[in-house]
């Protein structure tokens, strides 16, 4: 009898990342999404319920702040519907880019003992978030009710924005969970980082506020994923296709060269991690 070894080698060629070769380890992201759903909420009075703390405590300062002292208008709809529906999306984008951008580091024990791929970790990372937003969501909807919006046909197209914010989350991840491997100044830097973002985001105010940097906000990816999910979900705003077309494009981008970026250096993951 003779016996059988496989060798493996990382590719020389450069690899973009492939979920048809990821479907096989499915049941392993279902339980790395299960570790990390048990982890952040393990030993908590309030539980689950702290996806909607974060985001409705931040929506009230926001709407006095900007909407009563600063009086920043909403389009055409209340102003705490308003940031909330773009809340809702920022919060679920930044937790799990943070999450995806520390998940190699916090796994270290596994990278250093078990073969499998390694992109499998900051992407479970970045569907935790997911039953955040979900369970978060029951605020905008009582906030719908309050202010009697009634939604559109359009809010059908809501799956759209949180998929490119996935996307979008999960490249930016592997670009920060790859260099977070060798340099541990992403865990400082990237906190700082979403801080800006926000408000070159627009997330408390409508991008028409600024028609002259009209431009340079399309650039930022997330500009025109809030805007479109702003109006799925609210109805009486217009959808800006160009500016989502736009984000699409720069969301793909991010995602392939993030792939290729943390395909190129996963050998060296178990040596200096």
């Amino acid at each position: 009898m003779t016996s059988q070894i496989t060798i493996i080698e990382p590719s020389s060629k450069i690899r973009f990342i492939n979920f048809r070769e990821l479907w096989p380890y499915r049941e392993l992201i279902l339980s790395f999404v299960k570790r990390d759903i048990q982890v952040r909420y393990r030993q908590t009075v309030i539980g689950g319920l702290w996806a909607i703390v974060q985001p409705l405590f931040t929506m009230v300062i926001f709407s006095f702040f900007f909407g009563k002292l600063a009086g920043i208008s909403g389009g055409g709809v209340p102003y705490p519907i308003f940031s909330y529906a773009g809340l809702l999306l920022w919060t679920y984008f930044t937790g799990a880019l943070t999450a995806a951008s520390g998940s190699m580091v916090a796994s270290t024990s596994l990278i250093t003992k078990v073969y499998f791929p390694r992109i499998i970790i900051p992407i479970a990372a970045t569907i935790t978030g997911l039953l955040d937003y979900l369970v978060a969501s029951s605020v905008l909807i009582g906030l719908m009710l309050y202010f009697q919006i009634v939604p559109t046909t359009a809010i059908l197209l809501v799956p759209i924005t949180l998929l490119l914010t996935w996307m979008l989350a999960m490249g930016m991840g592997f670009w920060l969970s790859a260099i977070n491997v060798k340099y541990r100044d992403i865990g400082y830097v990237l906190p700082f980082f979403i801080q800006l973002m926000l408000f070159v985001t627009p997330v408390i105010y409508p991008s028409s506020i600024a028609p002259n940097f009209k431009l340079l906000l399309s650039l930022n990816p997330m500009t025109g994923i809030i805007d479109a999910h702003r109006s799925m979900i609210l109805g009486g705003l217009p959808i800006n296709w160009g500016s989502l077309g736009i984000s699409a494009v720069l969301v793909l981008l991010i995602l392939f060269t993030g792939s290729a970026y943390f395909k190129s250096v996963e050998k060296y993951f178990a040596d200096i991690i």
